[in-house]
């Protein structure tokens, strides 16, 4: 692999990673903006800390070059429950700002960005596929 390639990679994974990792002091110190948004979603509290768990997950996977993969797809399914929640429920502009929304967006693209990068590590969990 050449190293511009490893450097873009290497940016995509921190990228998602901090970005979950950031939110998670505000997830498990029941921050009263993250218990709010919870609320909002009848999801509080167990909702709240459920999906800083998984995000921490995510990001511990992200961060590993041989689970970056795994760790794209679970960030990819948190970030896209995060904007459909953001596009149906609390809006894009969430207590007076879009910073949530616009998280959510990023790590959205870098973990659907890692997660087509790593596709072929992914199909071998699938038994019925081909890899050629």
């Amino acid at each position: 692999m050449n190293k511009p390639k490893i450097i873009f990679l290497w940016i995509l994974r921190l990228l998602a990673a901090v970005i979950m990792l950031q939110t998670l002091y505000f997830k498990f110190t029941a921050h009263p903006q993250s218990v709010h948004l919870f609320t909002i979603l009848g999801m509080e509290p167990w909702g709240r800390i459920g999906t800083g768990v998984l995000e921490l997950i995510a990001s511990i996977l992200i961060l590993y070059p041989r689970t970056t993969g795994y760790g794209a797809v679970l960030g990819l399914g948190l970030m896209a429950g995060a904007i459909f929640f953001h596009l149906t429920k609390l809006g894009i502009v969430f207590d007076g700002d879009a910073v949530l929304f616009t998280y959510a967006v990023i790590v959205f693209v870098c973990c659907a960005l890692l997660a087509l990068f790593y596709k072929k590590e992914l199909l071998k969990l699938i038994p019925f596929v081909k890899n050629s």
